[in-house]
């Protein structure tokens, strides 16, 4: 299995420490900087618009993980700045024009992925697995940061990567998010996880710990 990747969910950076967190990003090679865009309509909370988005470009290069969880998501994906290399996800709910989202993403040469929300099956992929690049699976209801993890959602990683390697789309990532700990990460990416977003139950949960440190554990566990 390859090495799984860190996306460091931008939701939970305290922004009196933004440059530290960026500073010890850049040490440690992280992959991604998970960007949760949220228009409190999709879910019940508001979250990383397109300034702060814009600013955040200014001062790293590292590649954005955007994840949007928003209503007409083929709209909004225009407002925001999406350069080759990065990552996007769309959800499948409540997305009438999945298709045009795809060609829209793929157009700026970003990777595309769509997510899952816990109750939602995946079989209702099967049409776009040749189209996509990944899956993002919700392991909490999504709005929130600091949920505990569904502990239904961890079968679901398992049986999506059975389930990929029964289509012939093994390649397809499997990004997880929602409550990755660094021991739910070891046992997710166990399950076929390879992407794991982490936020205030890892990267940003110990304030005495140098994020580099932890940003070290989760590599330990996912390699």
């Amino acid at each position: 299995m390859n090495k799984g990747k860190i996306s460091a969910s931008m939701m939970c950076a305290s922004l009196d420490k933004i440059f530290y967190y960026l500073a010890e990003f850049k040490k440690s090679n992280l992959e991604f900087l998970h960007l949760d865009i949220m228009d409190g309509e999709f879910v019940p909370n508001l979250a990383l618009g397109t300034d702060y988005v814009t600013s955040l470009r200014r001062i790293t290069e590292i590649p954005f993980d955007f994840h949007f969880l928003v209503n007409e998501p083929l709209k909004k994906l225009s407002w925001f700045d999406i350069r080759k290399g990065d990552q996007v996800t769309f959800h499948y709910e409540n997305n009438s024009e999945i298709d045009a989202c795809i060609d829209y993403v793929k157009e700026k040469g970003a990777s595309v992925l769509i997510a899952l929300n816990p109750e939602t099956d995946y079989h209702v992929l099967k049409p776009y697995l040749n189209k996509i690049d990944g899956i993002l699976v919700m392991m909490v209801s999504p709005g929130f940061a600091g949920q505990k993890m569904l502990p239904f959602t961890i079968n679901k990683v398992e049986q999506i990567r059975d389930y990929l390697e029964q289509k012939n789309n093994s390649n397809l990532i499997i990004e997880v998010d929602g409550n990755i700990t660094i021991e739910k990460a070891q046992l997710l990416y166990q399950k076929g996880a390879n992407v794991f977003v982490a936020g205030s139950s890892s990267l940003f949960h110990n304030s005495e710990v140098p994020v580099s440190d932890m940003i070290d554990k989760m590599r330990d566990v996912i390699k």
